[in-house]
C-alpha cells in the first residue's frame, strides 16, 4: 500500500534512528572526513554513510519493492518484490522516464529520496543546525516528508494535503499530532527576513556573494543557517519570512520543500520556473513574486559562465497558481518532470 500517512511513519521512524547515531557522536574530536564532493570543502564524513546505510536498511525492510535516491549512495533500484500480500490499488500509468521505483502489477512505484545529514559542515564544526531528510514519492510525486532536527530536539513532518506540523522532542511523530505549521504573511519585501546559502566552487561564491549585497538593503535582514532542510522548515514555522539558494541538489529541498508547501508557502524557481538547481525560492504567498521579481532582476545563473559552464536548460515555466500549496500535481506535466533531479543530474557545487 501507498498511503502518504504510512510512509511517513516509515520515514519519521528511520530519521529519528538515524538523528540517534548521529547525535550519539561524543567528544572533541571531528568525525572523519573520508571524501570531497564539489570542492575540497564539500565534504563527506563517515557518519553521513552510516546513516544512509541505517535509513537505506530500515526502508529495506518495511519495503523492500521500493527505489531508493541517496546523497551519498545515489539510485538505488527496487529491491526483491514484497511477499505476496493483498493486491495494491492500481495507481496512474507512470510517464515515459520515471526515475522513481519500478511499478509492479500496477501498484503506485514509490522512491524515497534521503539525505542522511544535511548540513555536514555545521555537523563537522559542532553546530546545531543539521538534519536528516526523508522524502517519499508515490509516481513521482512528493507525498511524505521529514526533517529531523536532533540537536534542537525538533521533528518537522508533512504529507500532501494534510498541513505541516512540528513535533518537540519525546511527541509521538504522527500526523496531525503536534504543533501545525504556518508561514508567515508579511508582504513587504523591506519587512522580510530572508534565509539563504552558498555553494562551495569560487565562481558561484563569487557571484552568490554580489547576489546577496544587491538584496540586503532591499529586506529586513540575512540568515545563513548552512541546512537548506532547516532553512525550508524555519520557512514552514514561521522563523524566517522567506528563503532561496542556487546549486541544491533534490535531497536537499524534497522533503522540506513540501512542509514548507504544506504550511502555506510557494515554492518553486524563479520567473515561473519550477524549483531545482538553478533556483530553490520559498516565501509566502504576497511576498513570493516580489523576491522573484528582485531575483530574477540579478541574474544569479551567470556563476555558470564565470566557471566556464553551460547553462541550464531552462524547464517549461509553470504559472503561479501551480506553485500554491495543496495543489495536485500532475506527474505527466512537463514542469513536474523538470523539477525532479535524478542521481545523474547532481549539481556541481551544491553544498551538503
Amino acid at each position: 500500500m501507498t498511503d502518504p500517512r504510512g510512509l511517513l511513519r516509515i520515514a519519521a521512524a528511520a530519521a529519528a534512528e538515524a538523528g540517534r547515531l548521529l547525535a550519539s557522536r561524543r567528544g572533541e574530536a571531528r568525525p572523519e572526513v573520508v571524501g570531497t564532493k564539489s570542492s575540497p570543502t564539500d565534504v563527506v564524513t563517515e557518519m553521513d554513510r552510516r546513516a544512509e546505510a541505517l535509513i537505506a536498511s530500515r526502508i529495506r525492510a518495511a519495503r523492500p519493492g521500493d527505489a531508493i535516491l541517496g546523497e551519498e549512495g545515489g539510485q538505488i533500484q527496487s529491491g526483491p518484490a514484497a511477499p505476496a500480500g493483498p493486491a495494491a490499488p492500481a495507481g496512474p500509468a507512470a510517464p515515459a522516464g520515471r526515475a522513481g521505483g519500478a511499478a509492479c502489477g500496477g501498484a503506485a512505484a514509490v522512491r524515497w529520496v534521503v539525505d542522511p545529514l544535511d548540513g555536514t559542515v555545521n555537523y563537522l564544526y559542532g553546530l546545531r543546525d543539521w538534519a536528516v531528510s526523508i522524502a517519499a514519492e508515490v509516481d513521482g510525486e512528493v507525498v511524505a516528508g521529514v526533517v529531523e532536527v536532533p540537536r534542537c530536539g525538533e521533528t518537522f513532518t508533512a504529507v500532501a494535503g494534510g498541513g505541516a506540523w512540528l513535533h518537540r522532542a519525546g511527541e509521538a511523530r504522527l500526523p496531525r499530532a503536534g504543533v501545525r505549521l504556518r508561514c508567515t504573511s508579511v508582504g513587504a519585501l523591506g519587512q522580510a527576513l530572508v534565509a539563504t546559502g552558498f555553494g562551495y566552487l569560487a565562481a558561484r561564491r563569487r557571484v552568490q556573494g554580489e547576489v546577496i549585497a544587491a538584496v540586503l538593503p532591499q529586506v529586513r535582514d540575512i540568515r545563513r543557517g548552512g541546512s537548506a532542510a532547516v532553512d525550508l522548515c524555519s520557512l514552514a514555522a514561521g522563523r524566517v519570512d522567506a528563503f532561496f539558494e542556487r546549486g541544491l541538489n533534490y535531497w536537499d529541498y524534497a522533503a522540506g520543500g513540501l512542509i514548507a508547501r504544506e504550511a502555506g508557502a510557494l515554492v518553486g524557481g524563479l520567473a515561473g520556473k519550477p524549483e531545482g538547481p538553478s533556483m530553490v525560492l520559498g516565501a509566502g504567498p504576497a511576498l513570493y513574486p516580489q523576491l522573484d521579481r528582485l531575483l530574477s532582476s540579478l541574474d544569479p545563473e551567470r556563476d555558470a559562465e564565470l566557471a566556464g559552464l553551460p547553462r541550464r536548460r531552462a524547464p517549461v515555466a509553470m504559472p503561479l497558481s501551480r506553485i500554491v500549496a495543496g495543489r495536485p500535481h500532475r506527474p505527466g506535466n512537463t514542469w513536474m518532470r523538470a523539477r525532479r533531479c535524478p542521481a545523474s543530474r547532481v549539481c556541481a557545487g551544491a553544498r551538503t
